[in-house]
């Protein structure tokens, strides 16, 4: 009996071509294992497309809503965006296909899981630690890397592998831009991105929404409600995670909301240029982020500034199944018990303006903050508090001017 891999598989040119190089190369019995994160009709025929690839199972696991409720989630109440840009579409659904593929390996008692990511991205860090840490026993393959015995440069190659093993599938050698879809996002990197002097061709390479040139000339106001940091409602209409990310992905994709062009910095050294929608994604941050600055004191809101950034590069390193994202999350899980309210703003050609938020837990005195005077803030104290808080200064100035004398 063949020993068993369990192939990363979406159905595309260079999974398709690595399953006969898999069983020709190390003659595994291939399972094919498609993680269902919100992709769409990316979908559609591919347990046809595996076996005509020789692939002798394809497995599809359906994980959209333990992906928005156990690392989508996480990372909104966090606060967590890398490099003051990227909402980490691509960074947060690795480690849920990693425990996926593991999952899958273990039931079909396979030796080996092999994916497709490339040796220059980040993508093979995220997968890899992730099976490091969930299966240390289970081998790990990587063809990109393996430039020995995989020896496919292009798209061109790929295409008469599969043709010489019998794989004549409507694969095209045109050029396209290399994309990576989930229901939190979509990513585009290829073509005239390469060059970070070219501006984006929005018109073709869109794929979620419009450019905030082409959105309507009128705005439209929206409503969310939260309870401890989770999202509950939108419009008055009560939905779990996963509805909610797809009911705001629909209002700010029409209204040109979450595009966003940057040159990041990649795990393995280099920097890379790529344009991101994030629609309803950016809505959801925007809106969790209104509402904390509602409810949390500034000693906590400063400490959890310094987290959401510690827990971006966490998650962007692929370092989601270790001791410190558990402790990083924890930190923030506590900083969300009182994170309930609503919100509401105006979504308009690529913006999203405040239009008023409440929360039963709100720490914003009318009372304290107007110009008229309260029963809890004297005027006068201000003056010790402004004298102790400027000491060092002016300490440091009397100094200065008593060197400069006895120069």
């Amino acid at each position: 009996m063949k020993e068993k891999v369990v192939l990363a598989y979406s159905g595309g040119l260079d999974t398709t071509a690595i399953i006969p190089w898999l069983k020709e190369h190390f003659d595994y019995d291939v399972i094919c294992c498609c993680i269902n994160c919100g992709q769409g009709e990316e979908l559609d025929g591919l347990e046809e497309r595996a076996l005509l690839s020789g692939a002798s199972k394809l497995y599809i696991e359906d994980v959209v809503d333990e992906f928005c409720d156990d690392f989508i989630m996480p990372c909104v109440q966090a606060g967590s965006v890398y490099e003051n840009k990227y909402l980490l579409g691509t960074s947060m659904a690795r480690p849920v296909i990693a425990k996926k593929l593991v999952e899958v390996a273990r039931k079909e008692n396979a030796v080996a899981i092999c994916h497709g990511a490339t040796g220059k991205g980040n993508d093979q860090i995220r997968f890899e630690l992730g099976i490091k840490a969930l299966a240390p026993d289970i081998k790990i393959i990587a063809p990109w890397r393996m430039t020995d015995i995989w020896t496919m440069q292009s798209r061109e190659d790929e295409i008469e592998y599969c043709q010489k093993h019998g794989i004549n599938l409507p694969f095209s050698a045109d050029s396209s831009y290399s994309r990576d879809r989930n229901l939190w996002h979509i990513s585009h990197e290829g073509l005239e991105l390469e060059d970070p002097a070219n501006e984006p061709n929005y018109d073709h390479l869109l794929v979620l929404g419009v450019s905030p040139e082409k959105a309507p000339d009128e705005g439209e106001y929206v409503t969310m409600t939260f309870e401890k940091g989770i999202p509950t409602s939108v419009n008055g209409k009560k939905m779990k995670v996963s509805e909610i990310i797809t009911e705001l992905n629909e209002l700010g994709g029409k209204h040109g909301i979450g595009i966003v062009d940057i040159v990041e910095n990649r795990v393995v050294g280099m920097k890379s240029r790529g344009v991101y929608e994030t629609p309803g994604g950016t809505i959801l941050m925007e809106a969790h982020n209104q509402l904390e600055e509602l409810v949390l004191d500034r000693a906590t809101m400063e400490t959890k500034k310094d987290m959401a950034n510690k827990f971006a590069q966490i998650v962007y390193e692929g370092k989601w199944f270790t001791p410190l994202r558990e402790a990083v999350q924890a930190f923030v899980e506590s900083t969300q018990a009182y994170v309930t309210g609503e919100v509401k703003f105006k979504l308009y050609k690529g913006n999203i303006i405040k239009a008023g938020t409440t929360s039963p837990y709100s720490l914003y005195s009318e009372s304290l903050a107007s110009f008229t005077t309260g029963e809890l803030y004297d005027h006068h104290d201000a003056d010790g508090f402004i004298t102790l808080f400027g000491l060092p200064l002016k300490v440091r100035a009397m100094k200065l001017a008593e060197l400069e004398q006895n120069k």
